[in-house]
């Protein structure tokens, strides 16, 4: 298990290089070779991932429309992400309840000091202690391995590619009108037009890339919390038969959801945030034959 964990995060290290020499190789599409408008437009893109790494926890609570809780207000739930904190020695997260029927979690923040995690009604309803204790060990388990700030700041890659991508297109017709006829100038013009329509593309399939890993290593981290791999793959069996598609539609926070909570079925799939539930149940039930 401790392998798998350490393996998933090279991959992930290795994703999120890739992901910023992308982005910067856009950056340079649009700068047209210019040291100082490459290094402009480079610190401009910083700042706004930042900005936006900033509002993103906030923003992702408000529009699924979860609610803070205290103890009183539900013991069962309150009490279990406070006991798997202190098995994992995190501090205590602020916790959520989403009024939806769909069966789902998540967990957001810049880091475990002002981590949050999230339950759907849904979940409530059909969990059984160990399998909601499953669900929330691997929530955590995003909390524990920083999963939230790798996730935040993949989104904010793709969002600032979509932007320098609508950039690129304004800046290639305004090229086309220049005098410049080399076939130099007229290459970088059809290389500015290729990366509008790869450029987001790309961006998506490197995110997707990044939240299945990282999904993977929060289900053999919450194993490992628990010591009972069954739990989790019992409420992913679940969920795997009431669906996990909520009400309200994100597609910008799906990938922070424990369960893919977007609909679409077949070519969608593979632009899915989160790997097949039945490769996680297996994965999960081999751990579990190894403890």
């Amino acid at each position: 298990m401790y392998s798998e964990i350490a393996a998933n995060k090279r991959r992930s290290f290795f994703l999120i290089v890739l992901f910023t020499s992308f982005v910067l190789g856009v950056i340079w599409l649009f700068s047209y070779e210019n040291i100082q408008a490459f290094g402009l437009y480079s610190l401009m893109a910083i700042v706004y991932v930042v900005v936006s790494y900033l509002a993103s926890s906030k923003l992702a609570l408000s529009v699924n429309g979860a609610r803070a809780i205290e103890k009183k207000d539900n013991p069962r739930l309150y009490r279990i992400v406070e006991n798997l904190a202190i098995t994992e020695g995190l501090p205590m997260p602020k916790v959520y309840i989403m009024d939806d029927p769909a069966p789902n979690a998540f967990a957001t923040g810049r880091n475990p000091k002002n981590a949050s995690v999230c339950a759907t009604t849904g979940l409530l309803d059909i969990m059984t202690d160990s399998e909601l204790e499953g669900v929330m060990a691997h929530e955590l388990g995003h909390v524990k391995n920083y999963d939230i700030r790798v996730s935040m700041v993949a989104f904010a890659l793709v969002s600032l590619v979509g932007l320098i991508a609508d950039l690129l297109l304004w800046g290639s017709f305004a090229s086309s009108d220049d005098d410049d006829d080399s076939g130099g100038g007229q290459l970088f013009i059809f290389l500015r037009l290729a990366a509008v329509f790869i450029a987001p593309i790309v961006a998506l399939l490197i995110q997707l890339a990044i939240s299945r890993r990282r999904e993977y290593l929060a289900d053999a981290t919450g194993a490992l919390t628990t010591r009972y791999p069954e739990g989790l793959a019992s409420a992913l069996e679940k969920i795997g038969q009431y669906g996990s598609a909520t009400s309200k539609q994100h597609p910008s926070t799906a990938h922070l959801f424990f369960a893919n909570p977007l609909r679409g079925k077949g070519f969608n799939s593979l632009f899915s945030t989160h790997p097949p539930v039945a490769d996680r149940i297996a994965k999960l039930r081999n751990i579990n034959s190894k403890l």
